[in-house]
């Protein structure tokens, strides 16, 4: 089956990505560039660095621009997953749902209206077990933006790993936040995947965080052979 993933550049739709390539043809990328940075519906952290992971993973990609106005904005999505069809004629779509009704109920109906399946391998899975994948499967992922308490700018560009997780785990049985960040609490960005042929590499950074509200901004970044 043809597909298309809904792409953002975080760990959750890569991976998301990963699983799909595992039993289906990707055939294209499609990532929503919102200017308003509390979208209800998008990731917005460096999502407009999604170019270099395309090519890294060498999948065509559709990028829509959106001003990010909460229900006007599934417009925009769905203009892109009509572009797909249009283009790569894709049979379904893949999303990196976690935990979100609210996400995957409105992806769900476009896809319904377009009359394409609508596909999400992490939905409701082991949160500790997942996180563990992303670092045994060989991912390299970078905490892209914190957006609530606990979470200040030392948590800025620090990579997923093992230490991190465990931090996360001591950190949810005290605030009950979630550990794939699915409850809004952070997000991330994706350096490296299997499926990349290239890594990005991080040229220039800037972070800033205000009241456990904060982002790693990727200003500079290139591709590098592994």
């Amino acid at each position: 089956m043809k597909l298309g993933v809904l792409f953002s550049g975080g760990k959750d739709s890569v991976f998301a990505c990963h699983l799909a390539m595992k039993s289906e043809e990707v055939v294209c990328l499609i990532s929503i560039l919102s200017k308003n940075d509390h979208s209800y519906m998008f990731h917005t952290p460096n999502v407009s660095l999604s170019a270099l992971q395309a090519e890294a993973a060498g999948i065509p990609q559709i990028r829509i621009e959106s001003q990010g106005e909460e229900e006007k904005e599934l417009d925009d999505l769905k203009a892109g997953i009509a572009a797909a069809i249009e283009r790569y004629d894709i049979e379904g779509i893949v999303t990196g749902a976690v935990m979100s009704v609210y996400q995957a109920s409105r992806i769900q109906r476009i896809c319904r209206e377009l009359n394409i399946w609508c596909f999400s391998p992490l939905w409701y899975t082991n949160q500790e077990e997942y996180m563990q994948k992303i670092i045994s499967s060989g991912f390299k992922v970078i905490i892209a933006g914190v957006f609530s308490y606990p979470f200040e700018k030392e948590w800025l560009g620090r990579e997923i790993d093992s230490q991190l997780v465990n931090e996360l785990k001591l950190l949810s049985e005290k605030y009950s936040i979630t550990l794939s960040g699915e409850g809004g609490e952070y997000e991330s960005f994706v350096l490296d995947a299997p499926f990349f042929s290239k890594r990005i590499v991080i040229d220039e950074s800037e972070s800033f965080c205000k009241n456990y509200n904060g982002r790693y901004i990727i200003k500079e970044a290139h591709l590098e052979e592994k």
